[in-house]
Protein backbone atom coordinates (compact mmCIF):
# COMPACT_ATOMS: atom_id res chain seq x y z
CA UNK A 1 0.00 0.00 0.00
CA UNK A 2 1.21 3.25 -0.92
CA UNK A 3 1.13 6.08 1.62
CA UNK A 4 1.93 9.41 1.16
CA UNK A 5 3.64 11.37 4.84
CA UNK A 6 2.13 14.42 5.18
CA UNK A 7 4.88 17.09 4.77
CA UNK A 8 2.61 19.84 6.44
CA UNK A 9 1.79 22.71 4.05
CA UNK A 10 1.87 23.20 0.40
CA UNK A 11 5.19 21.56 -0.51
CA UNK A 12 4.74 20.80 -4.19
CA UNK A 13 6.01 23.16 -7.18
CA UNK A 14 3.76 23.62 -9.95
CA UNK A 15 3.62 25.28 -13.13
CA UNK A 16 6.09 27.56 -14.35
CA UNK A 17 9.33 28.80 -12.86
CA UNK A 18 8.20 32.07 -11.40
CA UNK A 19 5.14 30.47 -9.91
CA UNK A 20 7.67 28.04 -8.12
CA UNK A 21 9.91 31.22 -6.85
CA UNK A 22 6.57 32.24 -5.56
CA UNK A 23 5.60 29.31 -3.61
CA UNK A 24 9.58 29.05 -2.55
CA UNK A 25 8.78 32.42 -1.09
CA UNK A 26 5.44 31.56 0.15
CA UNK A 27 7.02 28.92 2.78
CA UNK A 28 9.76 31.15 3.71
CA UNK A 29 7.01 33.83 5.13
CA UNK A 30 5.21 30.29 6.85
CA UNK A 31 7.75 28.60 8.00
CA UNK A 32 11.17 30.52 8.85
CA UNK A 33 9.96 31.57 12.31
CA UNK A 34 8.78 28.70 13.59
CA UNK A 35 10.71 26.66 15.82
CA UNK A 36 9.08 23.10 14.31
CA UNK A 37 10.74 24.18 11.40
CA UNK A 38 13.92 23.60 9.41
CA UNK A 39 14.83 26.84 7.80
CA UNK A 40 13.97 26.52 3.75
CA UNK A 41 17.22 25.52 1.62
CA UNK A 42 19.12 28.34 0.12
CA UNK A 43 19.29 27.98 -3.65
CA UNK A 44 22.59 29.17 -4.71
CA UNK A 45 22.52 32.36 -6.46
CA UNK A 46 23.85 30.38 -9.37
CA UNK A 47 21.31 27.84 -9.63
CA UNK A 48 17.45 29.02 -10.09
CA UNK A 49 14.96 26.33 -9.79
CA UNK A 50 14.97 23.90 -12.86
CA UNK A 51 11.48 23.37 -14.51
CA UNK A 52 9.99 19.90 -15.37
CA UNK A 53 12.50 17.91 -13.24
CA UNK A 54 12.38 15.96 -10.82
CA UNK A 55 14.36 14.23 -8.76
CA UNK A 56 13.75 10.36 -7.27
CA UNK A 57 15.63 9.06 -4.56
CA UNK A 58 15.18 5.76 -2.87
CA UNK A 59 15.78 4.86 1.10
CA UNK A 60 16.12 2.63 3.60
CA UNK A 61 18.33 3.71 6.94
CA UNK A 62 19.60 6.63 5.37
CA UNK A 63 20.48 8.98 7.82
CA UNK A 64 23.64 9.41 7.27
CA UNK A 65 23.55 10.65 3.62
CA UNK A 66 19.93 11.75 2.80
CA UNK A 67 19.77 15.28 4.13
CA UNK A 68 23.47 15.88 2.00
CA UNK A 69 21.58 14.43 -1.11
CA UNK A 70 18.80 16.29 -0.95
CA UNK A 71 21.04 19.24 -0.39
CA UNK A 72 22.84 18.70 -3.56
CA UNK A 73 19.44 19.15 -5.68
CA UNK A 74 17.53 22.07 -3.84
CA UNK A 75 18.03 23.48 -7.35
CA UNK A 76 15.20 20.71 -8.66
CA UNK A 77 11.71 21.44 -9.15
CA UNK A 78 10.76 18.24 -7.39
CA UNK A 79 12.53 16.18 -4.62
CA UNK A 80 11.22 12.87 -4.20
CA UNK A 81 11.67 10.23 -1.49
CA UNK A 82 10.73 6.81 -1.67
CA UNK A 83 11.11 4.93 1.64
CA UNK A 84 11.26 1.23 2.08
CA UNK A 85 10.71 1.07 5.92
CA UNK A 86 13.50 2.85 7.67
CA UNK A 87 13.70 2.43 10.78
CA UNK A 88 15.90 5.25 11.67
CA UNK A 89 15.56 9.23 11.24
CA UNK A 90 15.67 8.42 7.49
CA UNK A 91 12.12 9.88 6.61
CA UNK A 92 12.02 12.39 9.21
CA UNK A 93 14.84 14.25 8.01
CA UNK A 94 13.83 13.91 4.15
CA UNK A 95 10.67 15.71 5.01
CA UNK A 96 13.00 18.32 6.07
CA UNK A 97 14.49 18.71 2.29
CA UNK A 98 11.93 17.08 -0.02
CA UNK A 99 9.22 18.27 -1.52
CA UNK A 100 7.10 14.43 -1.06
CA UNK A 101 7.77 11.67 0.74
CA UNK A 102 6.35 8.17 0.09
CA UNK A 103 6.66 4.61 1.56
CA UNK A 104 6.53 1.51 -0.17
CA UNK A 105 7.41 -2.14 1.02
CA UNK A 106 10.96 -2.97 -0.92
CA UNK A 107 10.74 -4.54 -4.06
CA UNK A 108 13.84 -4.85 -5.34
CA UNK A 109 16.15 -1.74 -6.70
CA UNK A 110 15.02 -1.83 -10.43
CA UNK A 111 11.26 -1.94 -8.97
CA UNK A 112 11.69 0.42 -6.77
CA UNK A 113 13.35 2.99 -8.59
CA UNK A 114 10.38 2.59 -11.57
CA UNK A 115 7.78 2.99 -8.90
CA UNK A 116 9.76 6.40 -7.95
CA UNK A 117 9.80 7.47 -11.49
CA UNK A 118 5.91 6.86 -11.94
CA UNK A 119 4.98 8.72 -9.15
CA UNK A 120 7.16 12.00 -10.47
CA UNK A 121 5.54 15.17 -11.17
CA UNK A 122 7.39 15.11 -14.19
CA UNK A 123 8.43 13.40 -17.35
CA UNK A 124 12.39 14.19 -16.98
CA UNK A 125 13.87 12.73 -14.36
CA UNK A 126 17.18 12.76 -12.31
CA UNK A 127 18.02 9.49 -10.39
CA UNK A 128 20.55 9.71 -7.36
CA UNK A 129 21.39 7.60 -4.48
CA UNK A 130 21.26 8.59 -1.08
CA UNK A 131 24.96 8.12 -1.14
CA UNK A 132 25.25 10.42 -4.25
CA UNK A 133 25.73 14.22 -4.74
CA UNK A 134 24.84 16.42 -7.22
CA UNK A 135 27.96 19.20 -7.30
CA UNK A 136 27.12 22.38 -8.72
CA UNK A 137 29.39 21.80 -12.15
CA UNK A 138 27.12 18.88 -12.84
CA UNK A 139 23.95 21.14 -11.72
CA UNK A 140 24.84 23.70 -14.18
CA UNK A 141 25.37 21.28 -16.88
CA UNK A 142 21.64 19.83 -16.13
CA UNK A 143 20.35 23.16 -15.92
CA UNK A 144 21.66 24.44 -19.12
CA UNK A 145 20.38 21.30 -21.00
CA UNK A 146 16.81 21.55 -19.28
CA UNK A 147 16.21 25.32 -20.16
CA UNK A 148 15.06 24.20 -23.69
CA UNK A 149 14.18 20.61 -25.17
CA UNK A 150 16.75 18.12 -24.45
CA UNK A 151 18.15 16.73 -27.97
CA UNK A 152 18.56 12.92 -26.47
CA UNK A 153 16.42 10.93 -24.94
CA UNK A 154 18.70 9.92 -21.73
CA UNK A 155 21.99 11.05 -20.79
CA UNK A 156 25.15 9.21 -18.72
CA UNK A 157 26.64 10.99 -15.97
CA UNK A 158 30.54 10.04 -15.19
CA UNK A 159 30.72 8.63 -11.39
CA UNK A 160 33.64 9.59 -9.40
CA UNK A 161 33.93 7.89 -5.66
CA UNK A 162 35.21 9.13 -3.05
CA UNK A 163 37.33 6.19 -1.45
CA UNK A 164 39.55 5.82 1.90
CA UNK A 165 40.26 9.64 1.87
CA UNK A 166 40.53 10.33 -1.69
CA UNK A 167 38.97 10.63 -4.96
CA UNK A 168 39.78 7.45 -7.37
CA UNK A 169 39.68 8.32 -10.74
CA UNK A 170 40.91 4.94 -12.37
CA UNK A 171 40.18 1.08 -12.11
CA UNK A 172 36.52 0.42 -13.09
CA UNK A 173 35.37 3.19 -11.21
CA UNK A 174 36.06 5.90 -12.82
CA UNK A 175 34.32 7.42 -15.13
CA UNK A 176 31.84 4.57 -14.53
CA UNK A 177 29.06 6.39 -16.56
CA UNK A 178 25.83 6.17 -15.00
CA UNK A 179 22.36 6.61 -16.94
CA UNK A 180 20.53 8.97 -14.64
CA UNK A 181 18.80 11.28 -16.20
CA UNK A 182 16.27 10.26 -18.68
CA UNK A 183 12.73 11.18 -20.25
CA UNK A 184 10.30 8.74 -18.37
CA UNK A 185 8.34 7.75 -21.38
CA UNK A 186 10.74 5.70 -23.47
CA UNK A 187 12.90 4.86 -20.27
CA UNK A 188 12.53 1.38 -18.08
CA UNK A 189 14.58 0.60 -14.89
CA UNK A 190 16.00 -3.13 -15.19
CA UNK A 191 14.53 -5.70 -12.62
CA UNK A 192 17.89 -6.70 -11.78
CA UNK A 193 18.10 -7.80 -7.97
CA UNK A 194 22.25 -5.58 -8.14
CA UNK A 195 23.60 -3.48 -10.55
CA UNK A 196 19.86 -1.87 -11.94
CA UNK A 197 20.14 0.03 -15.01
CA UNK A 198 17.92 2.62 -17.26
CA UNK A 199 17.03 1.35 -20.81
CA UNK A 200 15.97 4.16 -22.91
CA UNK A 201 14.09 3.12 -25.75
CA UNK A 202 15.80 6.30 -27.96
CA UNK A 203 19.29 8.00 -28.06
CA UNK A 204 21.76 8.58 -25.05
CA UNK A 205 23.68 11.24 -24.46
CA UNK A 206 26.78 11.86 -22.45
CA UNK A 207 27.53 14.67 -19.50
CA UNK A 208 31.08 15.99 -18.91
CA UNK A 209 30.63 17.03 -14.98
CA UNK A 210 30.78 14.12 -12.65
CA UNK A 211 28.01 12.60 -9.91
CA UNK A 212 29.99 12.45 -5.98
CA UNK A 213 29.63 8.99 -4.96
CA UNK A 214 30.38 8.66 -1.24
CA UNK A 215 29.91 4.51 -1.37
CA UNK A 216 31.51 3.20 1.48
CA UNK A 217 32.25 4.62 5.14
CA UNK A 218 35.16 1.94 6.02
CA UNK A 219 36.56 -0.81 4.48
CA UNK A 220 34.38 -3.18 6.95
CA UNK A 221 31.64 -1.07 4.82
CA UNK A 222 32.86 -2.17 2.01
CA UNK A 223 33.57 -5.53 2.48
CA UNK A 224 29.46 -6.10 4.27
CA UNK A 225 28.37 -4.66 0.94
CA UNK A 226 30.49 -6.78 -1.21
CA UNK A 227 29.09 -9.72 0.27
CA UNK A 228 25.54 -8.82 0.41
CA UNK A 229 25.61 -8.19 -3.43
CA UNK A 230 27.56 -11.15 -4.61
CA UNK A 231 24.67 -13.07 -3.20
CA UNK A 232 22.07 -11.34 -4.79
CA UNK A 233 24.31 -11.43 -8.38
CA UNK A 234 24.76 -15.24 -7.80
CA UNK A 235 21.25 -15.71 -6.99
CA UNK A 236 20.21 -14.25 -10.52
CA UNK A 237 22.93 -16.04 -12.56
CA UNK A 238 21.59 -19.35 -11.14
CA UNK A 239 18.49 -18.57 -12.54
CA UNK A 240 19.68 -17.53 -15.72
CA UNK A 241 21.24 -20.96 -16.16
CA UNK A 242 25.14 -19.91 -15.40
CA UNK A 243 26.84 -21.91 -14.22
CA UNK A 244 30.35 -21.79 -12.42
CA UNK A 245 33.82 -23.65 -13.70
CA UNK A 246 37.49 -23.06 -12.68
CA UNK A 247 38.51 -20.44 -14.98
CA UNK A 248 35.74 -18.34 -13.42
CA UNK A 249 37.30 -18.56 -10.07
CA UNK A 250 40.98 -18.76 -11.12
CA UNK A 251 41.06 -16.50 -14.04
CA UNK A 252 38.41 -14.08 -14.15
CA UNK A 253 40.06 -12.48 -11.10
CA UNK A 254 43.30 -11.96 -11.55
CA UNK A 255 42.11 -10.82 -15.03
CA UNK A 256 40.00 -8.26 -12.98
CA UNK A 257 42.74 -7.34 -10.85
CA UNK A 258 44.81 -6.36 -13.77
CA UNK A 259 42.37 -4.85 -15.78
CA UNK A 260 42.07 -2.34 -12.83
CA UNK A 261 45.13 -1.92 -11.43
CA UNK A 262 47.35 -1.80 -14.63
CA UNK A 263 45.06 -0.91 -17.69
CA UNK A 264 42.83 1.36 -15.66
CA UNK A 265 45.93 2.78 -13.86
CA UNK A 266 44.88 1.93 -10.34
CA UNK A 267 48.36 1.90 -9.60
CA UNK A 268 48.32 5.66 -10.15
CA UNK A 269 46.07 5.95 -7.13
CA UNK A 270 48.72 4.78 -4.43
CA UNK A 271 47.11 2.51 -2.11
CA UNK A 272 43.67 3.22 -2.39
CA UNK A 273 44.16 2.59 -5.86
CA UNK A 274 45.50 -0.86 -5.25
CA UNK A 275 42.66 -2.07 -2.17
CA UNK A 276 40.00 -0.99 -5.16
CA UNK A 277 42.06 -3.27 -7.28
CA UNK A 278 42.09 -6.14 -5.38
CA UNK A 279 38.70 -5.89 -4.04
CA UNK A 280 37.16 -5.65 -6.86
CA UNK A 281 39.22 -9.25 -8.05
CA UNK A 282 38.14 -10.77 -4.89
CA UNK A 283 34.29 -9.78 -5.62
CA UNK A 284 34.49 -11.26 -8.35
CA UNK A 285 35.73 -14.44 -6.91
CA UNK A 286 33.48 -14.37 -4.38
CA UNK A 287 30.30 -14.06 -7.19
CA UNK A 288 31.48 -17.24 -9.17
CA UNK A 289 32.28 -18.65 -5.75
CA UNK A 290 29.14 -18.72 -4.35
CA UNK A 291 27.70 -19.51 -8.03
CA UNK A 292 29.18 -22.60 -7.44
CA UNK A 293 28.44 -23.42 -4.04
CA UNK A 294 24.88 -23.05 -5.41
CA UNK A 295 25.07 -24.96 -7.92
CA UNK A 296 26.55 -27.88 -6.34
CA UNK A 297 23.88 -27.65 -3.34
CA UNK A 298 21.31 -27.83 -6.07
CA UNK A 299 22.83 -30.88 -7.73
CA UNK A 300 23.38 -32.87 -3.99
CA UNK A 301 19.79 -32.19 -3.95
CA UNK A 302 18.60 -34.27 -6.89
Amino acid sequence: MVQDIPLGGNRSIHGSVAEAVVVSMARVHLEWGSPEQTPPIAVNDRLALVPDLSVIIITKNEVENVSAALKSVAWANERLVVDSGSTDDTVSIARRYADRVVSHAWEGYGAQKNFATRLAANDWVLSIDADERVPQSLAEEIQDLMRTRPPKDGYRIPRMTRYLGRWIRSTDWYPDPQLRLYDRRVSCWSASPAHESVTVDGSVGLLRSALHHHAYRDLSHHLDTIDRYTTLVANQMLADGRRAGWTDLFVRPQLTFLRNYVIRLGVRDGYPGLIVSLLNSYYVLLKYAKLWEQQRSKSSDH
